[in-house]
């Protein structure tokens, strides 16, 4: 047997040695694995530049009649759109995915008390959890997160990106995109939200389970108070890539 796996026969050609089962099982695994963490992940964010999602995990995972209507970026209000720019990422139009000063703003809070006053999570990673992934934290679930983000960035527009995230966003139990949390919170669509509906819904978004947009406790007004007053002031760089 030679050292490339061939052994010679008697009239002195050669003959390929078979692969041992164990390597085929390896190397499909490898395939499989190459497969299911890259080329699928693709192929889905290929399909939702077009089309939008017909469901996502964190649906299916919940335990509650579902309220889903996707609509396009333009059938919202700008007032959420605003809203939700001031509230959760004001460095979308400018990051690839990853807001590294946030992030370490978050690090040095960890390091000196531990424990961080605000996420570091950017709309690009929320839509990548909230496509691909389940809600529970975890560091496995967050190692995941990165690649899958910078897969968005690069295949999707910023625009598609929000808007995708605006309509699989939870805003309450079942409730899901802005289209339906309009007509459940303020029987209305979404494109025909106020700057103050718009406001609260963004509030309540850190824990929608808890917080109610339509019938607001003292805290989730205070918090939609203060968005209101930042879209104002607000420059308009902060929605230049839409």
């Amino acid at each position: 047997m030679s050292r490339q796996g061939t052994k010679t026969d008697r009239s002195g050609g050669k003959v390929i040695a078979r692969r041992k089962p164990i390597q085929l099982l390896l190397r499909r695994l490898l395939w499989a694995g190459l497969f299911v963490g890259l080329v699928f992940p693709v192929a889905v964010i290929l399909f939702y530049r077009l089309l939008p999602p017909l469901v996502t995990p964190l649906m299916l995972l919940r335990d509650a009649p579902m309220q889903y209507d996707f609509v396009e970026l333009e059938l919202i209000s700008p007032s959420l759109i605003q809203a939700v720019l001031v509230s959760e990422d004001q460095q979308f139009c400018e990051h690839n995915g990853f807001d590294w000063k946030q992030m370490g703003i978050v690090w040095d809070e960890l390091l000196h008390t531990g424990s961080a006053s605000r996420g570091a999570s950017t709309i690009s990673m929320q839509t990548a959890k909230n496509l691909f992934l389940w809600p529970s934290r975890s560091k496995v679930r967050k190692l995941l997160e990165v690649p899958l983000t910078l897969m968005l960035e690069t295949l999707l527009p910023k625009r598609r990106i929000l808007e995708l995230y605006l309509n699989i966003a939870e805003f309450g139990e079942g409730v899901y995109g802005a289209e339906a949390a309009a007509r459940a919170h303020f029987n209305r669509d979404a494109k025909g939200l106020t700057r103050g509906q718009a406001a609260r819904l963004a509030a309540v978004l850190p824990n929608p389970l808890e917080r109610n947009a339509g019938s607001p406790s003292r805290n989730v007004q205070n918090r939609a108070n203060q968005i209101s007053g930042q879209i104002r002031i607000a420059p308009a760089a902060l929605w230049s890539c839409l």
